[in-house]
């Protein structure tokens, strides 16, 4: 069952942000900014207020994701993105971005927080971190 409300469209543009964003992660990575991306639908906090719709999340300014602002972004999604952006859409969590709203990819070793949210974990070359927990207590 859906935690968030999508149509086809809306599963179309998470694939394409999956793509964009993790594909050289592979199906973990690209499951884990599915998280983030839903988490920050469901959170309405911090930086998310307002944020109901796959469309304001993926678009999201300032805030959202980098690579809307490239070409590759705008590539079709494929069959196999989409049932990735499903199966996060349905509620399927991966840590660590089970619970994170942000994940950057740094130079190095991951810092031990980024303005003020706790790292959880690495997984490739992104880390990922998260609210506390009375700051956004629907994504927990």
């Amino acid at each position: 069952m859906a935690v968030i409300k999508a149509n086809s469209s809306d599963v179309d543009l998470l694939a394409r942000l999956l793509r964009a964003e993790a594909e050289s992660e592979g199906e973990l990575g690209m499951l884990m900014v599915g998280n983030v991306g839903v988490n920050r639908i469901l959170g309405n906090c911090l930086d998310f207020k307002n944020i109901r719709t796959m469309r304001d999340m993926v678009y999201q300014s300032p805030g959202g994701y980098e690579s809307v602002q490239k070409s590759y972004f705008y590539q079709p999604a494929r069959e196999k993105d989409k049932r990735l952006a499903r199966r996060v859409i349905n509620g399927e969590r991966t840590h660590p971005a089970t619970n994170a709203l942000w994940f950057f990819r740094p130079q190095g070793a991951c810092p031990p927080t980024w303005w003020d949210q706790q790292n959880v974990g690495r997984y490739k070359a992104h880390c990922f971190f998260v609210p506390k927990p009375s700051e956004c207590p629907r994504v927990y």
